[in-house]
C-alpha cells in the first residue's frame, strides 16, 4: 500500500491536472461561440453556390463542352481523399472519426480495385493515416501557424488540389470533415467536391424556370466551379474549428468531473489510511503503558 506522502502527491497531481482540464474547458467554451458563428454564417453562402451552379450546370451538363470539374475525367479509377481534421488534440473523438470515415472509404475503394491517395490538412489526421496508408499520402498541409482560419487558406488548399487534377493525377476528389451540431454532436461527413455532384431535381417540384445566360453556361462555370471548391474547402475548414472547440469542451468537462471523482476517491482512501495508522500507533502506546 502506498504511504500517506505519496496519497498525498497523488491528490495534489490530481488537483493540478484538474486545474488544467478546468482552464481548457473555459478556453474551449471562449472560442466555440466564435468558431460557431462563423461555421453557421458560411452554410448559407455555401448552400446558395450550390443551388446557382447547379441551376447552370442543368443546361450545361452532358454538352461536349462542359468543364471537367462538373463532368469528370471519365474515369473514376484513381481518387483523392482530401482530410480535414485538427491541428491538436484533447478533444475526444474529433479526429478520430474523421480519419475512421476515411479509413473505411479508403479501404472500400482498395476493395474495388481502385487506387486511393490522400491528401491530409492538420497534424492529427496526417499522423493517425500514416500508420497505414504512408506511401499513399501526396501531400500535408499543416495550419499550426494560422491563428484564425480565412478563405485564403481554403483557396490555397483548393489551388492544390485543381492543380493536381489538371495534372491528371486523380479522377475523383471527396472531402472529409466534421459537421457541427451541437458542443456533443459532430458529424463526420464525406462530400464529393469533383466532379461535383449536382443536385437532380425532385419529381414533384415545378418546373424549373428557364434563363438565359451572357456569358455562356461554360464560361460561367469556368469560374465559378474553382471558386465553388474553395468555397466548400473553407466551409469543411469553419465547421472543423467549431466542432473542434465543441468536443474539446465537452471532453475538458468529462475529464474535468473524472478528475473530480478520483479526488474524492483518493481523499477517502487517504483518511481511512491515516485513521487506521493513528488507531495503530494509539493501540501501541496503550500496550506499552499497561506493560509498564
Amino acid at each position: 500500500m502506498a504511504s500517506l506522502k505519496d496519497m498525498r502527491v497523488r491528490i495534489a497531481s490530481t488537483k493540478a491536472t484538474q486545474k488544467i482540464t478546468k482552464a481548457m474547458q473555459m478556453v474551449a467554451a471562449s472560442k466555440l461561440r466564435r468558431a460557431q458563428n462563423a461555421a453557421e454564417a458560411a452554410r448559407p453562402y455555401a448552400t446558395k453556390m450550390d443551388a446557382v451552379i447547379s441551376n447552370i450546370a442543368a443546361a450545361a451538363n452532358g454538352t461536349p463542352g462542359a468543364p471537367a470539374l462538373l463532368a469528370g475525367t471519365g474515369n473514376d479509377q484513381v481518387h483523392l481523399l482530401l482530410v480535414c481534421t485538427g491541428e491538436r488534440g484533447l478533444s475526444g473523438a474529433f479526429n478520430s472519426a474523421i480519419v475512421r470515415l476515411a479509413r473505411e472509404r479508403a479501404n472500400a475503394l482498395l476493395a474495388q480495385g481502385k487506387e486511393v491517395k490522400f491528401f491530409c490538412v492538420g497534424r492529427k489526421g496526417y499522423e493517425q493515416l500514416r500508420r497505414t496508408f504512408e506511401k499513399r499520402i501526396v501531400e500535408h498541409l499543416d495550419l499550426r501557424s494560422v491563428r484564425q482560419i480565412g478563405f485564403v487558406n481554403a483557396e490555397d488548399i483548393a489551388n492544390k488540389v485543381l492543380a493536381r487534377f489538371e495534372a491528371g493525377e486523380f479522377d475523383v476528389c471527396t472531402l472529409f470533415y466534421s459537421r457541427f451540431q451541437s458542443v456533443i454532436a459532430q458529424v463526420p461527413t464525406a462530400q464529393q467536391i469533383i466532379p461535383l455532384e449536382v443536385a437532380a431535381p425532385a419529381a414533384s417540384a415545378a418546373p424549373a424556370t428557364s434563363y438565359e445566360y451572357e456569358p455562356e453556361e461554360d464560361q460561367i462555370l469556368g469560374s465559378l466551379l474553382p471558386r465553388n471548391l474553395a468555397v466548400q474547402v473553407f466551409r469543411a475548414l469553419l465547421e472543423n474549428n467549431a466542432s473542434f472547440y465543441g468536443a474539446q469542451m465537452s471532453a475538458m468537462d468529462s475529464a474535468t468531473r473524472n478528475a473530480g471523482e478520483m479526488i474524492r476517491k483518493q481523499t477517502l482512501i487517504y483518511n481511512r489510511t491515516r485513521q487506521a495508522q493513528i488507531t495503530k500507533e494509539l493501540i501501541e502506546i496503550i500496550s506499552g503503558a499497561e506493560a509498564v
